[in-house]
């Protein structure tokens, strides 16, 4: 019979390390591997067993969790180890994208393993923490099977059978994120350019953008109702008038406003098309292709 408690960790980086420590934290046994075999030392220390080869690790548990550079690694690291995985659980939690792990699936059951997507909505330090939510997507029984281990991790959120659902809504939510940062830095570097100090800056800017912090979910229900004249506030064709004022403070202060010149652009071509009355959030309709 299968050891309930042994899981697998190829991918020793910061974050494969982090969940290997979260399985150790969990009181699972823990196999772990990684290219370089020193990044290992740690977790042995602690407990785990090292694993001279990927195939070595797969062979040591039922649910594998594989969580690597990129897609390309995974099939370099699995590719030559097909005949170990029939029977076992693969959880892989490489960024990706929903085709990247929808591709993935497929092979994986082409060889007889079950598989799960996922994306760590976390950095490394915030594993195992109240913080830490994964996005997981693919068939519902081996999710649930795999769960009271995943759940080490943080909170696990299943979004259907669908295997490439984690990967998008991993990549969107890390596309807000990136937003959010892109706008920052545009800040601070503003800030910065009048000798203002951005340690100073950032607690105002940290309030402004808490204060914010709740614009998706009435954005949420334009975009979905298509209904973007409804409860506007700032219509956009005032936005987009005060919007060029960004550009002519960065050429004053010194600074470029690349961050921000993607947006101005789809806020004048929305203006040009007769919605300058509606909100900002309309400019979504100009992304579809």
């Amino acid at each position: 019979m299968t050891d309930q408690k042994a899981v697998s960790v190829l991918g020793l980086g910061d974050m494969g390390a982090a969940l290997a420590e979260a399985l150790l934290a969990a009181g699972h046994r823990v196999t772990v591997w990684n290219r370089t075999a020193a990044k290992a030392d740690p977790l042995v220390a602690k407990g785990a067993a090292r694993a001279d080869t990927a195939a070595d690790a797969v062979l040591a548990s039922r649910l594998v969790i594989v969580c690597l550079l990129d897609y390309d690694s995974v099939s370099q690291v699995l590719a030559p180890h097909t005949d170990v995985l029939a029977g076992r659980t693969l959880v892989n939690l490489t960024n990706g994208t929903p085709g990247q792990a929808r591709e993935m699936a497929t092979w994986a059951a082409d060889h007889g393993a079950d598989y799960l997507d996922g994306g760590i909505m976390a950095v490394p330090p915030m594993i195992a923490t109240p913080a830490a939510f994964v996005l997981y997507s693919g068939p519902s029984g081996t999710f649930d099977a795999a769960r009271p281990v995943l759940d080490a991790f943080g909170e696990s959120n299943y979004l259907g059978d669908d295997p490439g659902s984690a990967a998008l809504q991993d990549l969107a939510l890390l596309s807000g994120m990136y937003g959010m940062i892109s706008g920052a830095l545009h800040a601070f570097a503003l800030v910065r350019s009048a000798g203002a100090s951005a340690r100073e800056f950032a607690p105002l800017l940290n309030r402004w953008l808490q204060t914010m912090s709740g614009w998706p979910v009435g954005a949420a229900e334009q975009i979905d109702s298509g209904d973007y004249g409804k409860d506007v506030v700032s219509n956009l064709g005032m936005q987009e008038a005060a919007y060029v004022n960004h550009f002519t403070a960065a050429d004053e202060a010194g600074i470029s406003a690349e961050l921000l010149a993607p947006l101005h652009a789809l806020m004048q071509r929305r203006v040009a098309g007769g919605h300058a009355h509606e909100d900002l959030t309309g400019v979504i309709e100009l992304l579809k292709k």
